[in-house]
Order: structure tokens, then sequence, then C-alpha cells
């Protein structure tokens, strides 16, 4: 059975914002067809995608390659978030379903409980599904699509360090929702943006303006099981 290519974008994209497959290094399909399992076909139509979202660029004589952003154009993607989550926010006041409520209220209870445990780990992974499912609850597919990209991106690009006060962060998390359930855009936008500027010093580069980070992995030969990856 022949694997969407989607599901392919998917895998390989992770395995770059992962550090995979390195900044700058070749992408080439047959490699990344015999990784993934599939034809040249999807992989060639993955690869045009990720050059479309910024993950890929392709150089004369060397084909596909991981791109290299630079310093500024990562400060751009962390200043880009700052208008487009309290964007998000402000919508989702507007157009969030009591199901998007329900989950996001539930992430905030369990976000708190973790933070007054201390389990960092936990926290990280419950920031990530409260703003994908904020990012849902604008109700608007083209912002929610950036603002995944921009998490991506930012992932790629950058190390985060634990909140100073992750029982406060997860305050601030909780009031942006009781924003949003009472369904007042203003406080919601405000409170986004007020969230995202304080949480940006907490982003260190993985990389250095003039190098490569030290901790970049690369193992371009592994086979990847693709079964359980979302189509």
């Amino acid at each position: 059975m022949r694997i969407p290519a989607h599901s392919v974008c998917t895998a390989i994209r992770d395995d770059i914002v992962s550090g995979v497959h390195g900044r700058g290094s070749r992408l080439t399909e047959e490699l990344l067809a015999r990784r993934y399992g599939v034809s040249r076909v999807p992989v060639r139509e993955a690869l045009r995608t990720l050059e479309a979202e910024g993950f890929v660029v392709t150089r004369r004589h060397a084909g596909a390659c991981v791109a290299e952003p630079t310093e500024r154009e990562a400060a751009d993607l962390l200043e880009t978030r700052t208008l487009l989550e309290p964007l998000g926010a402000s919508r989702a006041a507007r157009r969030r379903t009591e199901a998007h409520l329900k989950v996001l209220r539930g992430l905030v209870r369990l976000g708190r409980e973790r933070a007054r445990q201390g389990s960092s780990d936990d926290l990280r992974s419950l920031d990530g599904w409260f703003h994908e499912t904020l990012a849902q609850a604008a109700g608007s597919p083209s912002l929610t699509a950036l603002l995944t990209q921009l998490r991506h991106k930012i992932a790629w690009l950058y190390a985060v360090e634990a909140a100073a006060d992750p029982v406060e962060c997860w305050a601030e998390h909780g009031a942006i929702v009781d924003a949003v359930a009472r369904g007042d855009g203003e406080r919601a936008r405000a409170l986004m943006a007020l969230h995202a500027e304080r949480s940006a010093p907490a982003h260190r580069l993985r990389f250095s303006p003039g190098g490569v980070a030290p901790d970049r992995v690369r193992n371009p030969q592994r086979a990847v099981n693709m079964s359980g990856l979302r189509y």
C-alpha cells in the first residue's frame, strides 16, 4: 500500500526538527525512500512541501538540502509568533466550541497539577498540546496551519528552558482559557501577547551564528516504522 505523501512529509519534518537530518545536509530521494520504506514519488512531493515551508532548500549541484536559517530569521519566528498567537486566542474566544473548552480546561488542570509536582517533562508536552488546541479553537485552518508550522520551526531552531515559575506559567494559561470561555477576545489577545512576551527569553538557539550546534544528531540510514504516523 502506498503511504500518502503527507505522512512522508511529517516523518521527514520530524526528523529535521529532532536533528536526524542536520542543518545543511543533503536529502537524497533514494536514501529517504529507503529510510521511510516508500517509493521516490512521495519523497519528492514531500520535499516540495518542506521547501515551501522553509525546512528544505534546493541548491545547484547539490539538490535538496536541509535549510540553514540565519540568526535573524530565527528571531523573526519568535516575533511572528508574538503576533499570531494573540490573534489566534482572540479568534478562539469567538469561535471555540464546548469540546475545545473541555480539552483546554483539562490541560490547564493537569498542567497546574504537574507544575506543583515539578514534572518538567510532562509540562513540555502539555504546553504543546495547550497551544495546539488553542490554535484549533480559532476556527481558521489557515491560521492554525501557520501556527503549527511556527511551532515546528521554533522547536527545530530553539531549545526552550523550563519556566522559572511553572505554576505561574500555568496560571497564565488558565487566565487565557477563562477569557476564551467568556468570549472576551480582547482580553484573550492581551493575555496571550503577555504570555508570549514572557516566554521568549527562555528560547536559546540550538546553533551558533557561525556554526552548528554540537548536539546535532545524524543517522540518515536508520529505517523508520511508518505505521504509527498520523495520516
